[in-house]
């Protein structure tokens, strides 16, 4: 009977400390919560003309459709000077997300695609990486087509054409991605 309340006293010692560990509770792992996009506002200027690109999803996943905007055609041959301008309207007032994206630069970039215009980055993080919230955007002939513009978090900015905006070797999360349908005149 002494032999059998040693080994009981030894197995409740040993689950007391095995589940009781507290390394898990001492240096928890901070949490880095994902951005919500509500609204993707890009602004174009060149020679005094502004164009404005809108993307807005309040409902996020929902059923809705994102409702997308673009002021007018953009000039045939013209360089633009663009910017980019991301809230979070679930909240009142609304949150930036361009204050935080600013922050965190190095966690995130831009990628631009379009048969239409050329884009090239003006704004790099602290390692010379390039962000995307301050480009130019170069037109080509007049046509019809597209802009998408793409966030990704945490990509892998060191890739081989990375910094030159190709997305391919990104990786990361895509945070948000908008199209928008541009005409070139």
């Amino acid at each position: 009977m002494k032999n059998f309340k040693s080994i009981l006293a030894i197995a409740i010692v040993s689950i007391l400390f095995t589940s009781c560990s507290s390394d898990d509770d001492a240096n928890p792992l901070p949490i880095n919560e994902e951005e919500i996009i509500t609204t993707l506002n890009a602004t174009l200027t060149s020679a005094g003309n502004t164009i404005t690109l809108s993307s807005q999803d309040l409902d996020g996943d929902g059923p809705d459709l994102p409702v997308i905007t673009v002021s007018s055609a953009l000039a045939a041959n013209t360089t633009y000077t663009g910017s980019l301008d991301l809230l979070n309207e679930t909240e009142d007032p609304a949150e930036s997300i361009t204050a935080e994206i600013e922050e965190e630069d190095d966690e995130h970039q831009f990628f631009f695609s379009s048969s239409l215009v050329n884009t090239a980055y003006l704004d790099m993080d602290a390692d010379g990486n390039p962000v995307g919230l301050a480009f130019t955007l170069t037109t080509s002939d007049a046509g019809t087509g597209s802009l998408t513009i793409i966030l990704r978090h945490e990509p892998v900015k060191s890739a081989d054409g990375v910094s030159d905006g190709d997305i391919t070797n990104a990786g990361g999360e895509t945070d948000i991605s908008v199209t928008f349908p541009i005409s070139v005149e």
